[in-house]
């Protein structure tokens, strides 16, 4: 890791050269792109600079309290900046229509923890040891002593949180509770935290999550376990997509199960997959590498064309060949 420093110091010299920044992230954000955002442009505009906080999806609900300024809006054409900074996007194409939107720039600053990313930056922090893109966030801060303001502690120990699965996923080291133990000392507000994004969801997702129970499939000994979201799911339990995240956690804790996988309908010819694994010997990112996508090792997902049927077929085979290779 001897390289961090170095990497950390490119990217603070950078950021004081210039004075209109855009901070951007995936579409579809989660916990981790949302808190790495905010607490970003936060920072900056706490410096006196020019920043503006792009993303194409709205804010889940459940994240929305991490934003009662509406800080992050949706992109806007024709704007130019000295910098862009990019966080938790593994490729430029996850920026979805944000990236026609920061063409005109001086320079763009990738910082992520996704081992697929593929270097897009003009300067790349991407750490995949680091179990999330806000502990990378929360590194850069300190490291420019940046203030570190309790609305943005808010942010990063949310990031942090969910990226690590409430710091129970394996890729949680012991930095990472040094990190939300200074988040909270900054005044990062756990019980508010916890009860938005964990204990209040919308009796629609409820109403989703009883359809997975009676229709999710178990297959190759019960070690495979998917189900499919159809748009009609959605029609009738009134829930959107935003409220698909952590639902596939319900068929990976099966005690068998060390794949699991969500089948989300696009359209007709286009499915959404995402992929969590149990074991270390089961790579999921290099699966769905196969179609086309990426991620971690244990929570990888793609966009794949074809019918439904076929799509299914095609992971299934791939995830059963991962798991034959595990052997």
């Amino acid at each position: 890791m001897s390289s961090q420093p170095r990497i950390v110091r490119k990217l603070l010299e950078t950021i004081r050269e210039h004075q209109t920044f855009c901070v951007v992230g995936h579409m579809r954000p989660d916990g981790d792109c949302i808190g790495s955002q905010l607490a970003m442009t936060l920072a900056l505009r706490n410096e006196g600079k020019e920043a503006v906080c792009w993303n194409q999806d709205p804010l889940p609900q459940k994240y929305r309290f991490l934003d009662p300024e509406r800080v992050i809006e949706s992109p806007k054409r024709g704007k130019a900046f000295d910098c862009v900074i990019a966080t938790d996007a593994a490729t430029f194409d996850r920026l979805g229509t944000v990236a026609d939107c920061v063409q005109d720039r001086k320079v763009l600053l990738n910082i992520d923890h996704h081992e697929s990313n593929t270097r897009y930056g003009d300067v790349n922090w991407v750490s995949s040891r680091s179990p999330s893109t806000a502990e990378l966030v929360y590194r850069l801060l300190r490291a420019g002593r940046f203030a570190i303001t309790k609305p943005m502690a808010d942010c990063l120990f949310t990031g942090v949180s969910t990226d690590t699965g409430s710091f129970q996923y394996p890729t949680t080291r012991p930095s990472t509770y040094h990190v939300a133990g200074d988040l909270v000392a900054r005044g990062a507000n756990l019980a508010l935290i916890c009860d938005e994004v964990y204990q209040s969801y919308p009796l629609s997702r409820a109403r989703l999550l009883k359809h997975i129970y009676s229709t999710f499939r178990l297959t190759d000994d019960d070690r495979i376990a998917y189900f499919w979201l159809k748009k009609a799911d959605f029609a009738r339990t009134g829930a959107e997509s935003a409220d698909t995240e952590g639902l596939i956690d319900h068929i990976r804790d099966i005690e068998p199960v060390i794949v699991a996988c969500v089948f989300e309908e696009l359209d007709p010819e286009r499915t959404r997959i995402s992929l969590r694994s149990k074991s270390h010997l089961v790579n999921v990112s290099s699966i769905a590498s196969e179609f086309g996508g990426g991620g971690h090792s244990a929570a990888a997902g793609a966009t794949i064309p074809g019918k439904p049927l076929s799509v299914q077929r095609r992971v299934v085979a791939a995830i059963r060949r991962a798991l034959h290779h595990s052997h």
